[in-house]
């Protein structure tokens, strides 16, 4: 069947709009005014005989969509609404931002006591889903009004000392365990502390954990709990799609493997099982993080990579497999990314190297001459510089053939802008951020470095492949509000009016454009998504205003009406 939308505002790049879309096979065949289209819908196909009938009637189409179709078309009345391609996150969580919103929610507490009622009220909710113990993600002490510190190992005592608790914070970064989970912990390590080669375990003055884990122990602590099944995973990750689908995401690039817990045949069978099944509201792109070179190297010789043309779909397909995914540092509020120079508001302190040097480099090297990409979280300056070698030292033509990716991209100064700009290298950034990040940067880092850094409107201007990401769980899975700081540079209260370091500020085609075409760029696919041309895939949302005129402030509560995926409706509000 094709399908017609018509009476729109639909987006095709800078400053050029058209009326109308024709639709067939999931891909957008014509695309110009009602009439054109409608004249282009009358051309023979094998399943519409009557077509010319059913342009006719389309100039005079009922404005409910859902009436039956004329003559094998449907017609989608617009009614003047802006459309837009789908949104592609380029760098987030499905499996942990799955299973973050199906628990208990802890990101907007302003205190340590409402964490412990949130988490005691839903043990009492739900026991079954937390007969292995609690394990959620979200908190920031910065956001406590009474004691901005870590949660201990004292404080989630007060949830529970029956079942094993672990709340990661907001970054992911660290994660804060109750005694029970400790407990569990020393009896699998023969009664003492492990040793984690990239964490930190902090302990009291006897020696005993605090319940403060850091870095790589956060796994450490977070497998103590069990994770659900397969199949309840399942569940949850088709639940977290339509999520996406219903915030305008049509395509969602994400590390599950070697960040959720999983076993990584159960990670890629999960994901193998959805497509499936034929339940996938969102395209799906696998970002993978392996922790040693040689579990890697299986990979490419014997495992996923090494079966890529044969399992996973090209040019944009439904679930395709992406990038080698490497840590370079930490996170700015847990001061662990990785600095040039010491913290500003913590001297002696730089932050914390997650993999040496030496291995990265390696790691890079057997990536890029297989032809994988590679994206690397690097979010202090000497992180970004760390990144930059590795990529250099494997790339003698300068150009970036593998388009490899610099994720996260916060701390930067002028030089760092430059070797990102001559060398080619693709960045993954998070406008959204912003939202915290604009109220303690500068106490991290000072003004100086402040200045240079987040520099979306700079590398947008100077030519970088830029696209945006949520990073969710640790930001919510949402498209608007990164738009919304990447154009105001204001956190979601308005804040400051002025914007922070305004010169910053990239305009709404820019930012459009970072978060549809410039996502499609990063995984080779520029040519079939990400713009709503003919010959692309009808991937698109309608938006319930028009972002390209209303006030920038309002950009951040504009909301899908309507998501389709290869021309079929995988979200609809109804009224």
């Amino acid at each position: 069947m094709r399908t017609v939308l018509h009476n729109g505002k639909i987006y095709i790049e800078r400053g050029v709009f058209c009326e109308a879309l024709l639709i067939e096979d999931g891909y957008i065949r014509a695309a110009g005014t009602n009439d054109e289209v409608f004249d282009a819908a009358t051309k023979p196909s094998a399943e519409m005989l009557d077509a010319q009938h059913a342009a006719e009637q389309g100039r005079q189409v009922s404005e409910d969509h859902d009436a039956e179709p004329v003559g094998g078309v449907r017609f989608i009345n617009c009614k003047g609404r802006t459309v837009v391609p789908g949104f592609n996150d380029t760098h987030m969580h499905l499996l942990q931002f799955s299973e973050f919103i199906a628990g208990v929610r802890t990101e907007d507490a302003t205190s340590i006591d409402m964490i412990v009622e949130r988490c005691r009220d839903f043990i009492a909710e739900n026991p079954d889903r937390v007969k292995n113990g609690v394990h959620a993600m979200g908190w920031n002490q910065d956001l406590f009004t009474d004691e901005k510190r870590m949660l201990n190992r004292h404080d989630l005592d007060r949830i529970s000392t029956e079942i094993p608790v672990v709340l990661e914070r907001v970054c992911g970064h660290i994660a804060s365990a109750n005694t029970k989970a400790i407990e569990l912990l020393l009896a699998q390590s023969g009664g003492s502390v492990p040793a984690v080669e990239d964490g930190e375990i902090e302990q009291e003055a006897d020696g005993y954990p605090n319940g403060i884990f850091k870095e790589g122990a956060v796994n450490t602590i977070a497998d103590i709990i069990p994770k659900y099944t397969p199949e309840e995973w399942y569940d949850l990750v088709i639940e977290g799609m339509r999520y996406a689908a219903s915030k305008g995401y049509t395509s969602i690039q994400s590390t599950d493997l070697g960040f959720s817990g999983i076993k990584e045949e159960d990670v890629f069978r999960i994901m193998k099982d959805v497509r499936a099944s034929g339940r996938m509201a969102v395209r799906y792109r696998h970002q993978c993080a392996y922790f040693t070179i040689d579990a890697f190297e299986e990979s490419l010789k014997n495992g996923e990579y090494a079966a890529a043309d044969e399992e996973y779909d090209m040019d944009g397909g439904m679930l395709t497999i992406g990038p080698l995914k490497l840590f370079a540092d930490g996170s700015l509020g847990a001061r662990t990314a990785l600095l040039g120079r010491d913290y500003a508001d913590d001297p002696g302190n730089r932050g914390l190297v997650w993999i040496p040097l030496e291995e990265m480099h390696a790691y890079v090297k057997m990536a890029n001459e297989h032809g994988i990409q590679v994206i690397t979280h690097a979010i202090g300056d000497q992180a970004v510089r760390n990144v930059l070698d590795a990529y250099e030292a494997a790339d003698p033509t300068g150009t970036n053939p593998c388009r490899n990716v610099i994720n996260h991209v916060q701390i930067t100064d002028r030089e760092c802008l430059d070797r990102i700009r001559d060398g080619n290298i693709l960045t993954a950034v998070q406008p959204i951020f912003l939202e915290y990040d604009i109220h303690m940067a500068e106490d991290r880092v000072g003004p100086e470095l402040a200045a240079t850094s987040y520099a979306f409107g700079t590398m947008r201007r100077e030519g970088v492949h830029q696209s945006f990401g949520t990073d969710a769980p640790v930001e919510d899975l949402a498209p608007l509000p990164n738009v919304y700081t990447a154009v105001t540079r204001k956190d979601l209260k308005g804040e400051p009016a002025e914007g922070w370091y305004p010169n910053e500020c990239m305009d709404i085609y820019d930012a459009v454009d970072c978060a549809t075409i410039e996502g499609a760029y990063m995984e080779f696919a520029e040519d079939v998504k990400g713009r709503l041309k003919p010959g692309y895939l009808a991937d698109l949302v309608i938006l319930d205003k028009d972002i390209f005129t209303c006030p920038a402030d309002e950009i951040k509560d504009v909301l899908p009406v309507m998501t389709m995926l290869g021309g079929e409706i995988v979200y609809e509000r109804r009224a």
